[in-house]
């Protein structure tokens, strides 16, 4: 991006101090090794001249400079968190370690179920029979060597029509060419390709996801089309499969690349994915393309004709148009994506190091931290000491509203705010964390919420309670509006219990953040059923009898674990508490990106003729 000569330039340095042009890699290290003393008063001014800094125009330009240098310096001064789990607490935390071993044996069960596609036959009869690799092969070939951010693992589980793991295709977030990309990639395993109702929900936030954060799309095409007998659930709503094709012309338009790889058949609606995408790959002999496949042709025309003539990849690349690249092979397909994404002028983030500090606690202390219901919630605070860096937090109004955790931190080098749960959210905390959300946003800080909201409250039995209960509502009303209009990236993460109206002030899943992850012990659920009466009231004769409330309580216990929730796209999935962090990391350098893309807006999508 820079060369030497610009480098020197900038810096004022000899063109033949070449000894240290090799370690000039980004601006941001010459503004460091070179200015540092300008920013903090240390050089007296004749030696700023002397180094060629005459004048304040010759200094970078200030939105090249990062500010995370300042930001390491001065968060060492925050305070530490006592993060000491008390002799006290001790008693609750082993009950919440046993519960978190228990529910994370659970997660592991299930994600070695849905790793398995859709069975070991189905995955024997597409490797062998059909020549053609197993989806996750396809993301080894097609990322970086770097680990991904896996979206919603989870989802298709324990449907009303049956398993579908994974929802029929993996989505998620990893680099290609050093940027981040989302991925769409169906599982011919999983159903045949078929697409269900819960896998068009998946890839719909996967595409809400590519337009809040501006990331490149790329889509790995192997799909039979929808499952008809759901076809009411799938083909007529706004929010239904139509909806794919709509957004991908609105992304163009916003010029957010979309690249796509026919990798197997494309039936019906799936067809229109790759025709719509900036640029297509097809694969021979195994990549198709058409509306109605051979068995529709023979029974309305009595004529046989093979997938490969009706639509195959030499019939698409040298006939029709529809792809713009012929692959003879799949390693051939995802190294042809590769190189179609180094040409979309996007630059990679800047490949500084970012130092940072560890917390002083261990992040598997998480698990004894991670509530097993809402009465065995401990401070918020000792979460938080294990997540921050040198578990150091400068916190907001520490002393109001202390239902509430307010504050700044750092999580690997990323300045963010914090708002936790620290018990019921009062009248005071309302107004406090309508305050700190605020501030947030007027400083362009992201905020992390940490959910865990308390079950619902006993109704009012005094007039004094009914009006410090409408104060309540109202403070919470103030903090839900700016909650919504803070117009900062948000991340939100359940770790305990997620119920009523006070899920929504902490930006739960209708509050649009632009990540929401559980952890496995978390409940969602408009009330707890834990907290729930299996006995009438007395003299109640409206009352539901005492069996029909037994089966209300059993059926809230079943929806309301994490498990449910991520099977049906509640979430962006379920991560264990000590890869919080990890999660939280990635999930902010994945927003940072486009900061780093300049392109204005443009009005129309890019239309293939």
């Amino acid at each position: 991006m820079w060369n030497s000569a610009t480098l020197c330039s900038l810096g004022r340095l000899s063109p033949s101090a070449t000894s240290l042009r090799p370690r000039l890699q980004t601006l941001n290290r010459v503004f460091e090794r070179k200015y540092k003393g300008l920013c903090h008063g240390e050089q007296p001014a004749h030696v700023l001249q002397s180094q060629g800094l005459r004048r304040t125009r010759d200094m970078l330009p200030r939105r090249l400079v990062s500010n995370k240098a300042k930001y390491r310096r001065y968060a060492k001064t925050y305070p530490v968190v006592d993060g000491r789990v008390l002799s006290v607490y001790r008693h609750v935390f082993e009950e919440n370690l046993r519960n978190s071993e228990a529910v994370i044996k659970r997660y592991s069960e299930l994600l070695e179920t849905v790793r398995k596609g859709g069975g070991e036959n189905a995955v024997l009869r597409h490797t062998q029979r059909n020549k053609k690799l197993f989806v996750r092969e396809r993301l080894k070939l097609l990322l970086d060597e770097e680990s991904f951010l896996e979206l919603s693992p989870l989802a298709g589980l324990d449907m009303p029509y049956g398993d579908v793991p994974a929802a029929g295709c993996l989505t998620g977030i990893g680099k290609i060419c050093g940027v981040w990309c989302v991925f769409m990639a169906n599982d011919a395993t999983v159903k045949g390709g078929t697409i269900y109702p819960i896998g068009v929900k998946k890839q719909l936030r996967a595409q809400e996801i590519a337009m809040q954060n501006r990331l490149l799309s790329v889509y790995l095409v192997d799909s039979g089309g929808a499952f008809l007998p759901l076809q009411s659930e799938l083909f007529p709503d706004k929010l239904h499969g139509g909806r794919l094709f709509y957004n991908e012309a609105i992304m163009s338009a916003m010029r957010i690349p979309q690249v796509a790889v026919v990798c197997g058949s494309c039936v019906a609606g799936g067809a229109y994915v790759p025709t719509m995408a900036e640029e297509a790959v097809i694969i021979d002999k195994i990549g198709t393309l058409f509306l109605a496949g051979p068995p529709l042709v023979k029974a309305a025309t009595g004529e046989y004709v093979s997938p490969e003539d009706l639509g195959g990849a030499k019939l698409h690349s040298e006939v029709s148009g529809c792809s713009d690249h012929f692959a003879s092979s799949e390693k051939e397909a995802y190294e042809c994506i590769r190189n179609v994404i180094s040409t979309l002028n996007y630059d990679p983030l800047p490949e500084e190091v970012v130092e940072h500090d560890s917390p002083l606690y261990s992040a598997e202390e998480l698990l004894g931290l991670a509530p097993r219901d809402y009465r065995c919630t401990l401070p918020v605070k000792l979460i938080l000491s294990r997540l921050m860096d040198g578990s150091r937090f400068q916190e907001f109004k520490a002393h109001y509203g202390t239902t509430l955790v307010t504050g700044f931190g750092h999580v690997q080098g990323h300045l963010v705010g914090v708002v936790a749960n620290n018990g019921e959210l009062s009248h005071d905390a309302s107004l406090k964390g309508s305050h700190f959300v605020q501030l947030c946003s007027q400083r362009s800080i992201p905020i992390l919420f940490f959910q865990n909201t308390a079950p619902h409250a006993a109704e009012p039995a005094s007039i004094s309670q009914a009006e410090a209960h409408s104060n309540r509502l109202k403070a919470q009303a103030s903090m839900m509006a700016a909650v919504a209009c803070a117009a900062v990236p948000k991340i939100t993460i359940v770790i305990g219990g997620c119920y009523g109206s006070e899920s929504y002030v902490m930006c739960g899943r209708s509050f649009s953040p632009n990540f929401l992850f559980l952890w496995p012990n978390a409940r969602v659920a408009l009330v707890d059923s834990r907290h729930f009466s299996t006995v009438p009231r007395a003299g109640d004769s409206d009352c539901t009898d005492e069996s029909e409330l037994k089966q209300l309580k059993e059926k809230l216990e079943e929806e309301s674990s994490a498990f449910y929730s991520s099977a049906r796209l509640w979430d962006d999935g379920v991560i264990l508490p000590q890869n919080t962090r990890k999660v939280i990391a990635q999930c902010l350098e994945i927003i940072e990106q486009q900061k780093y893309q300049l392109v204005s807006r443009c009005r129309y999508p890019v239309i293939r003729m």
